[in-house]
This record gives structure tokens, sequence and C-alpha cells, in this order.
């Protein structure tokens, strides 16, 4: 450790939230917490990952590398005969903030499980499957919070509250009172160094609710949370970092990329079966499947936990549907659109059934390029998409996705097939902006200070400069030194750096528990 400053940094994530919006309300008197931090300490906005999405953003605020360095580009990876392969902690490919500051504590920020064997505490997040093994490090550290907080749950589906916004926001609201619980257990604990809590429910509200209201009356109960942090944070002389992985914004239009690319020749779905074909000329799809059992009170998620994994495979495959996944043929599919925003060429060295030869591979994704930023909204004749090539985005990484394709304001990319290019967004009200938020204050942050061109991969290193430690240095992030005052001692000293350390241990809850889940998500063909 590098002597001067403070030695300690408190990190509280806030999954999704909006710049423009926090800082609006926080002028207009609402959100006094925040608004202290505005005036006493540092604020700007963030910028997320290309795409803006919670399994690549996390990880990057947590190891301070990209996609290309630390390995997780979904939270389901794509397997070389089209799979979903969940990715957990043991992908991400470099340390995170635990592994370089400790003792830790570390809560429910997500692509965490399993827990990692870090010098302190860790209770997983977003993709837990259970809160049986793999659920916390030290494992009895799960059997305390069942006693101390018994209403506690790892997260919230947005999805199945679609029409009974009453009962949403109720459980909404008991998720956070229980998640602020937890952190006052936590903050029990004085044997630590960084302190990283993350509540991931901004993101669920403000898919199904985008109304002014609704989120002003969420936010003011997250400006309590970040009085209590102030508080403790300056209780403890340890610098408060309040960072999200993106930020928010409403959906006008839904871009079913890969109906645009069968549309074009690029893709080409799967032909009727028997099977199919009788079905479909009945009326019979995963849609009107699974809207039967919903009348009966049976979710997806009961089908995917309760059917053998082949059955609901099976399923998956037989009944026709527009899934990214099932529903192409890729023996005859040149290329086809994957996850959150990533276009994969279908090549013979990455794929099974791959059909362009890998000298090819340049000319097809120049095409789609073309084809995908030429795209205009029919009713305003205004671009949808940008589009970016892999190779430049993820230099360091041969397997990365061949194009990232991102929807412009208003817009939202998904990978159905289905009979129009472009679709109502329906109950999906809002989506993944990347301007986040970056918020700071301490002993050494200059009080009304703003860091200049911010980005995820930037936490990392400042947290770490600002703790008195040294940066990997092969981060693609810097550290933000115009947030420090010039003459604290976190300015004055020079950011050190070290070489990077591998990346922590994970418990093999992993291989006992996804080994099964894996096969049972494939049963998310029955949704996207």
């Amino acid at each position: 450790m590098i002597e001067g400053g403070p030695e300690r940094a408190f990190v509280l994530g806030l999954d999704g939230v909006p710049f423009g919006r926090l800082r609006a309300w926080a002028g207009a008197g609402e959100l006094p917490n925040v608004a202290a931090l505005f005036e006493e300490g540092a604020a700007g906005s963030l910028e997320s990952t290309r795409p803006a999405n919670t399994a690549l953003a996390w990880p990057s605020i947590a190891t301070g590398v990209g996609p290309g360095k630390h390995g997780v580009y979904s939270f389901y990876g794509l397997t070389a005969d089209y799979r979903h392969e969940v990715n957990t902690s043991a992908d991400v490919d470099r340390p995170a903030l635990w592994d370089l500051l400790s003792p830790a504590v570390v809560a429910n920020t997500p692509m965490t499980y399993p827990a990692s064997e870090i010098d302190g505490k860790m209770i997983t997040g977003m993709m837990t499957p259970s809160r049986e093994d793999g659920f916390t490090h030290p494992p009895e550290l799960a059997t305390e919070i069942e006693r101390r907080v018994p209403d506690y749950e790892i997260g919230l589906d947005w999805q199945e509250y679609v029409g009974n916004d009453e009962a949403f926001l109720d459980d909404l609201d008991d998720l956070l009172a229980a998640r602020t619980e937890l952190l006052h257990l936590l903050m029990e604990t004085d044997d630590w160094r960084l302190f990283f809590f993350t509540y991931t429910a901004p993101d669920r509200l403000q898919h199904l609710l985008w109304e002014e209201e609704a989120l002003l009356d969420h936010y003011r109960r997250l400006d309590g949370v970040i009085g209590d942090a102030r508080e403790y944070a300056a209780a403890h002389d340890a610098t408060l970092f309040v960072v999200s992985d993106h930020g928010f914004g409403p959906v006008a239009k839904q871009v079913n990329v890969n109906t645009l690319f069968a549309r074009e020749g690029y893709l080409t779905p799967k032909d009727d079966t028997a099977a199919r074909g009788t079905l479909s000329r009945l009326g019979v799809d995963k849609s009107s499947v699974l809207g039967a059992l919903a009348k009966v009170g049976i979710d997806e998620h009961t089908i995917v936990d309760t059917l053998p994994a082949a059955i609901v495979d099976a399923a998956a495959t037989q009944i026709p549907g527009g899934h990214e996944l099932y529903d192409v043929d890729y023996d005859r599919t040149k290329a086809f659109f994957h996850g959150y925003g990533h276009v994969f060429v279908n090549d013979t060295e990455r794929f099974e059934k791959g059909i362009v030869a890998p000298r090819d591979v340049p000319t097809v994704k120049a095409e789609l390029m073309e084809l995908l930023s030429a795209l205009t909204d029919p009713a305003t004749d205004e671009r949808m998409l940008d589009v970016y090539d892999g190779d430049e985005e993820f230099p360091t990484d041969d397997g990365s996705p061949d194009l990232v394709v991102v929807g412009r304001e208003g817009y939202h990319v998904k990978g159905t097939l289905a009979e129009s290019v472009f679709a109502d967004p329906g109950d999906h009200a809002a989506e993944h902006r990347p301007e986040g938020i970056f918020l700071a204050a301490g002993p050494d942050v200059e009080p009304g200070s703003a860091p200049t061109g911010a980005s995820v991969v930037d936490v990392a290193p400042t947290v770490l400069h600002g703790a008195g430690e040294p940066v990997p240095a092969d981060a693609d992030g810097r550290v933000l030194g115009g947030i420090f005052a010039a003459d604290s001692p976190t300015a004055k000293r020079e950011v050190a750096t070290v070489e990077a350390a591998s990346a922590g241990t994970a418990s093999d809850a992993a291989d006992d528990d996804f080994g099964d889940v894996e096969d049972r998500l494939r049963g998310l063909g029955y949704m996207e």
C-alpha cells in the first residue's frame, strides 16, 4: 500500500441509473443525498460498455478491463454447436477489485456466482440459481442471512408482473427493503478495505415502468440508501463511489435483426418438419403454448425448473417459433444475431455448421455493416442502429463477436425471428442506454469536480489509486485524477502499476449447480 490518503473505499452500485434524470431530480431538491454528492464531491456521467449490458459492464467496473480481456460478452456464452452456456464468476478472466483490495465485503453484484473465496465476505447476485452452495463466502454466512434477513431475495423478474403494476411496485419495495436490511447487517463488519454493494432494483423497475411518479418514488428510497452509505463511509474514513453499469431510456420501437438478415438472405429459418409443420398449421407455436399455460398458472420458469431437460429441449426444438437459436437453419445461414447486441458470421472455423470460409468473413462483415447502418425507421426515415467492428472493439480477443449492434435512442435490438423487422415494444417500456452515473465523495475528493470522459473501466483504477493501491498494468481504464483535490495525498502521489494477478478462485458450486442449469436454461427457447 502506498502511504497517504484514505485506505478504504465504499462502492455503491446502482444498476441502470440515467444520469440526466438523477441530476434533474437532485437539482429539484427531490434527492438531498445525491444533491450533496454533486455539491460536496465529484459527479458526472459514466460511459458503459458497448453494448450497454449488465453482464459486460459489471465485470468491467470490477476489473478495469473490457470484455475483450475479462472474457464475458453476455449472460450466456455461445458454443460452437449454437448452444447457450451460462457465464459465471469463473469465466471472468481478470482479478476483480475484491481480489486486489482486501479484506472486502461484496454483495449482490451481478456475475459473482459462485462466490469467490476472497479475504472477506461475498454474497452473490444476479444469475445465482439458488441460495444453496455457492451463494455466500464463507458458506455459513447464508445461514446468518436466513436468520437475520428472512425476506431477502436475490432478484425480481419484471416480466412476471406485466399488467399488474401495483403488485410489481409492492414487491419491488419489499425487495429494496430486504436488500437494505442486508446492507445494514454487513455494515456491522469493521474489518474491510473494500465495501462493494449493489442494488439491481432500478433496472427492474425501469424496464416495465417509465413513469415519473413511480421512478421518483423509487429513487427517493435509493437516496436514503445513499445517505446511509455517505454516513458509513465518512465514519470509516473511506472514499465513497456511487456508480451504475449503464443508463436507461424509453423504447419506441423494436428492431428484429435476425428477421432483417432473413429478409436479405443472410439467415435461413428452419423449414417445418412434419411435426413443426403440423403444429404450425394448427396455430401452435411457442407463444400460443406459453399463453395457454399462463392461463392455468404455469409460466416458463415453472416449465424449465420442473420438466426434465431433455423434454424442455425437445419442445423448444420441435414447436415452431422465432427464437434466435432454435429456429435457425445454420446449414444455410451466413450470419446471425445473438444475445443483447452481437452478430456472428457463421464461419467454418468457429461453428460446427459454418458455411462462410475464413477468407470471406471480412466481406460478409462489410456487407452486414452497410446493411445495418443503412436501416431507417419507415415512419421517420431516421437511422436506427449504430454498428461497430468486433475486431476493433475487442482487439485482444480473436473469439469476440464479429459485430456489435446498438440501437439508437428509442430503438431496441433483438434477435427474434418475427414477421416484421420492426415491432412495437409492447410492455417493454424502457431499455439500457450508454450514459450511467459516477459520483464520489471523501477526504481527498475535490468538491464540485466532474470526471471527464469517464468510462466503466475507469472505476477500478480510480478506486485502487484512491485507496493507495497500484493499478494492474494491463487495465483498459485510467485513474480519474481530476476528481481528487490538487493538494491531497491521492492527487500528489503518482499512479503505481503492478502486473495483473490471476483472477480470484470461485467455489466448485458452478460445476455442481450450473451443469444442470445450463441444460434447463436452454428452455429459454420459449422466451427472448
